[in-house]
C-alpha cells in the first residue's frame, strides 16, 4: 500500500530492493513488546560517530522528550530489530520504531524531524524528492560513513539529557 511523492510508503514486512538494500517502512500487526503505547525509539549504531552525532542532535532538539534512543547492539535494539524483522547483524540504516510501525534510511530521518520543534519539520518538505532518490543518496552516506566520518572501538552512547531518554534493560 504505497503513496505517490509526499506520502508514506508502507509494506507489511521488510523486503530487499535487487541493490540489497531494504526498501521500506513497515507497519506490523502488534506493537513492539518493549514500547510503552505513543512512544517512540530511534536505533542507531553505537559505533558510528555520524549516527552518535544525530543521537546527539536529536537529545539537543528534543526538548519535549518525544524520542527515546537505543543502540542497535544494545539488547533493547536487538529485540527492537528482530520484531520489525530487519537484520541484527549488520547495520546501515537508522530505524524509527512507533509504536506498530517502523521507518528505515530516509523516511526514518523524516520522521525524527517531523517529531521535534520548529524549524525541523519544515525540512519535511525534501520528502517530494523521489524516495528511490533519496534513499540512493542515504545510501552512499550510510555504505561510507565509518570511512568518511569514523568508528568507534566499542558501542558509544551520548550523554542524556534526561533519565529516561536511553532504554534500559
Amino acid at each position: 500500500m504505497a503513496k505517490s511523492c509526499c506520502g508514506l510508503h508502507s509494506v507489511d514486512a521488510p523486503s530487499e530492493r535487487a541493490d540489497g538494500a531494504l526498501a521500506m517502512t513497515g507497519r506490523l500487526g502488534s506493537p513492539a513488546a518493549l514500547l510503552k503505547d505513543g512512544e517512540t525509539v530511534v536505533l542507531f549504531d553505537g559505533t558510528c560517530k555520524l549516527c552518535n552525532g544525530w543521537a546527539k542532535f536529536i537529545i539537543r532538539h528534543d526538548r519535549l522528550h518525544r524520542i527515546r534512543l537505543a543502540t542497535v547492539q544494545s539488547s533493547q535494539g536487538q529485540q527492537l530489530l528482530t520484531w520489525a524483522g530487519l537484520p541484527t547483524d549488520h547495520f546501515n540504516t537508522i530505524v524509527l520504531v512507533a509504536t506498530d510501525r517502523f521507518f528505515v534510511r530516509s523516511d526514518a530521518m523524516f520522521e525524527i524531524l517531523a517529531r521535534l520543534p520548529p524549524p525541523w519539520p519544515l525540512l519535511r518538505g525534501a520528502k517530494c524528492v523521489p524516495l528511490a532518490l533519496r534513499d540512493r543518496i542515504y545510501d552512499k552516506i550510510a555504505l561510507n560513513r565509518y570511512r568518511l566520518f569514523g568508528r568507534y572501538d566499542t558501542s558509544r552512547t551520548p550523554m542524556a539529557d534526561h533519565p529516561q531518554r536511553f532504554m534500559s534493560p
